[in-house]
C-alpha cells in the first residue's frame, strides 16, 4: 500500500471516529466521562487536521474550489 492510500485511509477513519465521538458525547450524562471524551476528541481532531495539512502539501488531498459570492448569497437566501 502506498503512502497516499494510507494517509487517505487514516483521514477517512479519523472523520468517522470524530462523528462517533460526537454522538457518544451528546448522550453521555456523566460529566467526568463527557470531559474525557471531549478531550480525546479534541486531540484526535488536531491530529486529523495536521494529517490533512500534510496530505494537502503532498497533493494527496485536493479541496474544492471556493464558492463565489453569487452562489453563497443564493444559498443564504434559500435558507432564510
Amino acid at each position: 500500500m502506498d503512502e497516499k492510500t494510507m494517509v487517505n485511509d487514516i483521514l477517512v477513519s479519523m472523520k468517522s471516529g470524530l462523528i462517533t465521538y460526537q454522538e457518544i458525547i451528546n448522550e453521555t450524562e456523566n460529566i467526568e466521562l463527557r470531559q474525557v471524551l471531549q478531550q480525546t476528541r479534541n486531540v484526535d481532531e488536531s491530529f486529523e487536521y495536521e494529517l490533512f495539512k500534510v496530505a494537502q502539501i503532498k497533493g494527496y488531498y485536493k479541496t474544492s474550489l471556493p464558492a463565489n459570492n453569487k452562489d453563497v448569497q443564493k444559498i443564504k437566501l434559500e435558507f432564510e
